[in-house]
């Protein structure tokens, strides 16, 4: 078979899509290649000097789409909220939702609302998001949300009476492994309740393998990794790209490198980590996570 590039993409004129953390890595490349497809593309991030950066790059590089900045900061659910009603004031739709901004490791912090800064980020930030921006993916004809997780999704564990990682003491790794599989969980309880409402909007995932990009900041031994071990920003983004646009995909499925550990190559289907397919587990963080960010449910699933 041969290897998906982003040649493949169909034409995206027409397609409104918003990229979480659009201005740097994988997040960035994304962004660039839906532009160059005509689509109509809004980064959300929260420096507005590195978006206008971003954007004046993208349209250079890419003058067929339309590219613009949506204020979002994921690490303040106030702004999410203010993101999501000004989403919903300026569209009538919205096609694709690419929730690829995060955080790996960084030193012991929380968000604007008290939670450990990665698994706030990465994941409750954009659970918010996402469920304040469904009635426009509704209203869209064939909307994705796609999950950008991770490797780290195989050794994360949901410890639910300590999310926050406050009895057990701040520990980087396991806190970056519980919000990528919590990046998955969210994936597969959407994907659940969007087919219990009979919506046509999809949920999927990817990872990007080893990826050479400013999300390894934090880490000073996965910093100047090897061309041969790391792959190039462009080709990292390619499972989200064909998470996001690819025609075959369906609910559920998940996007990786096709090369030795899923560590590098070219997007296939993976399978999905074992700790990821619990239904019970999915449910819990979903009733968790509407708590902490004090939403109403709008997809409650009526009891069989």
């Amino acid at each position: 078979m041969a290897r998906w590039t982003a040649d493949a993409m169909a034409d995206q004129a027409g397609r409104l899509a918003l990229v979480t953390g659009a201005n740097t890595g994988i997040g960035y490349e994304a962004a660039l290649q839906l532009a160059h497809k005509g689509a109509q593309v809004l980064l959300g991030c929260r420096d507005e000097q590195r978006a206008q950066q971003a954007i004046q790059r993208i349209q250079a590089e890419a003058p067929k789409g339309s590219v613009e900045w949506l204020p979002l900061d994921l690490a303040d659910l106030a702004s999410v909220a203010a993101a999501a009603a000004q989403l919903r004031a300026a569209h009538q739709q919205l096609d694709l939702l690419i929730c690829n901004a995060g955080v790996m490791v960084p030193p012991a912090g929380r968000t604007a609302d008290g939670f450990e800064l990665q698994f706030g980020i990465n994941h409750l930030g954009h659970f918010a998001l996402v469920l304040q921006v469904l009635p426009l993916l509704q209203a869209a004809t064939a909307a994705r949300v796609v999950a950008v997780s991770s490797g780290a999704a195989l050794f994360g564990r949901m410890v639910f009476d300590d999310l926050n990682f406050e009895r057990r003491g701040y520990q980087p790794w396991a806190a970056y492994g519980q919000s990528k599989l919590a990046n998955l969980l969210f994936i597969q309880a959407l994907a659940r309740r969007l087919k219990r409402a009979g919506s046509s909007v999809v949920a999927c995932a990817a990872h990007p393998g080893v990826t050479a990009t400013e999300l390894q900041r934090h880490s000073p031994n996965m910093q100047n990794m090897p061309a041969w071990l790391a792959m190039p920003a462009p080709q990292g983004a390619l499972p989200s790209l064909r998470a996001a646009t690819d025609p075959a995909v369906e609910p559920l499925d998940y996007f990786g490198p096709d090369g030795l550990l899923q560590m590098r190559g070219y997007p296939k289907r993976v399978p999905w980590p074992s700790g990821a397919k619990h239904q019970a587990i999915a449910d819990q963080l979903w009733e968790q996570s509407l708590r902490s960010c004090d939403l109403a449910d709008p997809l409650v699933m009526a009891t069989p």
